[in-house]
């Protein structure tokens, strides 16, 4: 009815009544979806200790929620015997509280009395001075052209911050938690995410992991001198097939981070652009990606962007500016969003977290390694100048960690502390510490005191040198307008590309640029060959083109193993695939599953876009008909040049190497040609970057693209433009859709044995009746194309069939196959142009006659006559129709060459007289290692 709640609190034992606890305050809500909510003491869920006065716990309801209270139905119940409230029995309209309770307890409460109080309750409910229950709180904000519901308070209560996240019917349930313990100092950013997409979600039962663009985002808006571990935890809870849970998932990562007592700068946020009829679309369902030539995923603040990420079909640059600009406009508007929140509800920031190392330990390095650190940053190879840097840390460790350092340079500060440290003296010394003093006969001169070497901790040590040496990275490219390798700001690194090392791989390009290298091998295969993803939506889905990225490491001469690959190395192969898949042919020209591996042999910054570059040249040494090639490029940037003198205006770097991607606030990645782009990936180490910066670099790595492609022109040997002869062979063509059973045969058994004996790798059918034949000859495609021909023809009146076996003789004629699990009658008036009292008497089974069809009857039965074709009484009108080895011949042949590009046939029909259909073969393509027959 209208019974809402009850909510009990056992307070502990006592010496009046060991046997029961001294007070049991029972909270029972009696509500009316009419009644709007009141401000007391059972509303709020908080009341007082009849006998103490103390607070118990209670319920926090949220204002919003649907549950209204009415005053007049709050009661609370103080039912402890001693209790001398505890009197006569007093009717009430709510059911028996005792019925509730188990029955001992029940029994032992003698009788109750409600009494209703009303008074001033605050928002939220404390159980010895701490909060027991979260308060509840949903908000709607706006989402692109609808909004989303954010509800926190209600799940994850124990997180530093949770949120559910709901888009239609997709839910994201995303919570984060910062360590209590800090972790050890140390030069990488405490931070992991794992985010989920449950299968269950969408009632199925397998699950995948995808959780690389939260990262992106969420450190650089995080005081990374908080050395405590967050964590982000997200997962799709519930799937509508419309909603895209990924963008959602980033959005809600963040606003639990705020919530949270995390120490985050700004509320941040995430959105989807699709570019649909050349409008552009913010967050857009699934439904309107198919038809979107424009993924861009981009998260940041209300005033700056921290992550983008997407793909297009050579889009151009100034289009995709436009639309990062209406992407930042509706994180803005999430922001302001969140940030009010926040206000409402977050929780005070940790700021005690943040611990900093010494403000003087920058100093002691730079006295330290100084000079040094500005020869070793020279050195342009990366070993030798990886191995000199090593070096020089390790001395500055021993110095500050093990020996101690004074320091030759004291400011005001500094001499503070030093007088700090001397140590006491006796009363009687007299310690000068400048200049002299006369004091009768005795002239004293001051006293030098020796000042106690500094010690540091290790972590502290080699934080401060890496930040020392970034900034004489990036003072030495600032001010001297030379790279360690000697390069402007917009040069690019020496390129060397090579094609066809490998010479049984079907394509294979070794692509160098500078000491970035990556080998990249394509392979081609059928249908088969293709990788199937998971994903949420019941609809099996495979790939016929996928990369594969692997970064051992050997290609930084490290010693290590190598296992499955890592986040890192799956992220990067999807971003060089997207960048490669617009160049790709359809299916129907190219009718092969392609797959490229890109094995990073040398790295010095930029791989993925290595990968992208040599996986141009695989494809083309292949002999895949690319539409264009397209190179990638990785661009970096000191934002902020006033600190090294310069004027002010953020510096872009082109083709950026490893120090300079460590060292940097900036790794965008940008792939495509000289007309547009295909795929971009942007994540900064500020708090963010203003749109004419991006803008900028976008222009400028177009031009770097142009110069890289001009290179790979040069390639040296250049690329095949011929399948290679290892390549499998693959041979379409059309069936009538329903007769592909008859291909499959019960449980495959048809197929396989076709496969068997024609010698072919494998048949792909598909519903349309489209059948693909794959194998490395072509005399095993000809083998199984003719008995798929046979088995599938539809026979027509006058055709003419040769060399058919009977399978069975009767007394009224003999039953001859005329393709494989098809039978016809040839009467006994049929046989012979002479009588013939009985079949068996002239015809056994397995004997080979040739017939002819001479009527096809309603149930589709076939007749068939020796005798028309015999010298006598064949008629010359027929005889061009004839086949050999019991196929079907056309009456116009097509010749098949392996090499010179000849036709095959492709499945006509046409009617007979009979109503039926005659299936002939024209032009269907056939693959092979030189040309495309057809």
């Amino acid at each position: 009815g209208e019974n809402r709640l009850l909510f009990c609190n056992l307070a502990p034992q006592t010496d009046k009544c060991p046997s029961f606890p001294s007070s049991l305050s029972l909270y029972y809500f009696s509500s009316s979806l009419e009644t709007p909510p009141v401000r007391n003491p059972s509303a709020a869920g908080m009341l007082a200790n009849p006998s103490t006065g103390a607070l118990h716990g209670g319920i926090s309801r949220p204002r919003s929620s649907p549950f209204r209270l009415s005053s007049s139905h709050c009661c609370k119940l103080p039912v402890s015997p001693t209790c001398s409230r505890c009197i006569g029995p007093r009717k009430s309209r709510s059911r028996a509280l005792s019925l509730l309770l188990p029955r001992k307890v029940a029994a032992s409460f003698g009788r109750v009395r409600a009494s209703v109080q009303d008074h001033q309750v605050p928002e939220s409910v404390a159980v010895d001075g701490a909060q027991f229950f979260p308060q509840y709180v949903s908000v709607k904000i706006p989402y692109g052209d609808r909004e989303i519901l954010v509800e926190t308070g209600h799940m994850g209560r124990q997180a530093s911050g949770a949120v559910m996240v709901t888009d239609g019917e997709t839910v994201v349930y995303t919570s984060v938690c910062l360590d209590g313990v800090p972790s050890e100092p140390s030069d990488f950013f405490p931070l992991s995410v794992h985010y989920q997409e449950r299968f269950s979600a969408a009632g199925r039962t397998r699950s995948s992991l995808a959780d690389s663009l939260i990262g992106h985002y969420a450190q650089p808006c995080q005081r990374a001198s908080t050395m405590k571990l967050r964590y982000y935890h997200g997962q799709v809870l519930s799937y509508d097939s419309l909603h895209p849970p990924d963008v959602l998932a980033v959005t809600a990562a963040g606003i639990a981070m705020s919530l949270s007592e995390v120490p985050n700068t700004k509320p941040i946020a995430g959105v989807r652009v699709g570019l649909i009829d050349d409008k552009f679309i913010v967050n857009p369902t699934n439904k309107e990606m198919e038809n979107s030539v424009l993924d861009l995923v981009l998260a940041g603040t209300d005033s700056a962007i921290l992550m983008i990420e997407g793909y297009c079909d050579f889009l151009p640059e100034e289009k995709l500016f436009e639309a990062v600009k209406i992407g930042q406009d509706a994180v803005r508007l999430i922001c302001n969003e969140v940030a009010a929140l926040e206000a409402k509800c977050g929780k005070p920031k940790m700021l005690d977290a943040i611990k900093l190392p010494p403000p003087e330990l920058y100093k002691h390095v730079e006295e330290i390694a100084g000079n040094e650190l500005a020869e070793v940053l020279q050195i342009s190879n990366k070993i030798p100048r990886r191995k000199a840097i090593s070096a020089l840390e390790k001395k500055v460790i021993g110095i500050l960690t093990e020996e101690g350092y004074v320091t030759t340079i004291l400011d005001s500060g500094a001499a503070e502390s030093t007088l700090d440290l001397l140590e006491e003296e006796d009363e009687d010394d007299e310690v000068i510490v400048d200049g002299e003093v006369d004091e009768g006969d005795v002239h004293i001169k001051p006293i030098p005191k020796e000042l106690p070497p500094q010690l540091f901790l290790e972590g502290d040590v080699k934080l401060v040198f890496k930040e020392v040496s970034s900034k004489f990275l990036r003072k030495r490219i600032v001010q001297g307008g030379k790279r360690s390798d000697g390069r402007t700001s917009n040069g690019i690194r020496p390129i060397d590309a090579r094609c066809g090392l490998l010479p049984r791989a079907h394509g294979s390009a070794l692509f160098t640029r500078g000491e970035t290298q990556a080998l990249a091998v394509t392979t081609l295969g059928d249908r088969q060959m293709a990788q199937r993803v998971d994903n949420l939506v019941d609809i099996e889905e495979f790939k016929r083109f996928y990369l594969q990225y692997s970064f051992p490491p050997s290609s930084v001469g490290e010693a290590g193993r190598t296992g499955a690959p890592n986040r890192r190395e799956i992220g990067h192969g999807m971003l060089a695939e997207r960048a490669l898949e617009p160049i790709l042919p359809s299916e129907d020209i190219f009718p092969y599953t392609v797959r490229v591996e890109s094995t990073i042999t040398e790295s010095n910054g930029s791989s993925s876009m290595a990968s992208v570059c040599g996986g141009c040249l695989a494809l083309q040494d292949a002999g895949v008909p690319v539409k264009c090639s397209i190179a990638g490029i990785a661009m970096g940037m000191v934002l902020d040049t006033k600190e090294f003198g310069g004027d002010g205006t953020p510096l872009i770097l082109s083709d950026i190497t490893g120090a300079e991607d460590a060292s940097g606030d900036m790794d965008f990645k940008v792939a495509g040609n000289e007309d547009g782009i295909t795929a971009f990936q942007m994540d900064i180490k500020v708090g963010g970057i203003p749109l004419p910066v991006m803008r900028d670099a976008l222009l400028q790595a177009r031009e770097g693209r142009k110069r890289i492609l001009a290179e790979m022109l040069k390639c040296s040997p250049p690329p095949s433009s011929k399948l290679s002869k290892y390549a499998p062979l693959i041979h379409i063509m059309k069936v009538d859709k329903e007769k592909i059973n008859m291909i499959i045969g019960p449980g495959g058994k048809k197929v396989k044995s076709i496969i068997e004996e024609s010698g072919v790798e494998s048949i792909d059918m598909q519903d349309n009746g489209i059948v693909k034949i794959t194998a490395k000859d072509l005399s095993s495609i000809e083998k199984s194309k003719s008995i798929i021909s046979r088995l599938t023809m539809v026979p027509t009146i006058g055709d003419i069939f040769r060399n058919c076996e009977i399978k069975s003789v009767a007394p009224y004629g003999v039953f001859v196959e005329i393709a494989p699990g098809r039978e016809g009658l040839c009467h006994i008036s049929e046989l012979t142009s002479t009588y013939l009292p009985k079949a068996e008497d002239a015809f056994k089974v397995g004997d080979k006659v040739d017939v002819k069809l001479i009527e096809v009857n309603d149930k589709g039965q076939l007749r068939l006559s020796r005798k028309a074709l015999l010298p006598d009484q064949a008629s010359s009108g027929d005889a061009t129709k004839t086949s050999n080895s019991g196929k079907k011949v056309q009456k116009k042949s097509a010749g098949i060459s392996a090499k010179d590009g000849a036709t095959v046939s492709k499945e006509k029909s046409k009617k007979s007289s009979g109503g039926g259909s005659s299936t002939l073969i024209e032009k269907s393509k056939l693959v092979n290692g030189e040309a495309t027959i057809g």
